[in-house]
């Protein structure tokens, strides 16, 4: 199990690090928009992206 979360955490890295290496410019615009954002709206966001991310590996897994 511990080697399943291992590779999940990898990948999350490497797809997180390519994309603030291709796209820096865009990112930081991002994160301007993000700290615009309420905390009620990224909270909600959150929870709906980790639901549907336990979803996928669910179904994977299922």
């Amino acid at each position: 199990m511990l080697q399943y979360f291992a590779t999940a955490l990898g990948l999350v890295l490497v797809i997180e690090g390519v994309i603030y290496a291709l796209f820096a410019p865009q990112m930081k615009r991002q994160v301007v928009r993000i700290l615009e954002t309420p905390d009620e709206a990224l909270r909600i966001i959150g929870l709906l992206t980790a639901l549907l991310g336990l979803f996928i590996v669910w179904q994977i897994l299922g």
